[in-house]
């Protein structure tokens, strides 16, 4: 049988381009992206919420290997609901 992680242990070695990145940096870039998408709607808000979207994904795609199936499901999740307001912010 399979040893599980503990959930105390990183999920990736920290020696990719973000490691250096204090995670409040990224979470207020995250948050002002999504604001901007938000507040500006048509082509510039869909191509700021679709920009963050990729990167999203971008980092799913590393991290997927370490993942627990619950944890793939809920990250998918999150995705799926940042394309379609993507989606939604154009036709508005």
């Amino acid at each position: 049988m399979r040893q599980r992680r503990s959930s105390r242990s990183p999920l990736l070695v920290g020696s990719g381009p973000l490691a250096k990145v204090p995670p409040a940096v990224a979470f207020l870039v995250v948050l002002v992206m999504f604001g901007l998408g938000i507040w500006l709607r048509g082509p510039v808000g869909t191509g700021l919420l679709g920009l963050l979207g990729l990167g999203v994904l971008v980092l799913l795609a590393g991290a997927w290997a370490v993942l627990r199936p619950v944890d793939r499901v809920l990250r998918v999740l999150v995705v799926v609901i940042l394309f379609g307001v993507a989606i939604s912010v154009l036709h508005r």
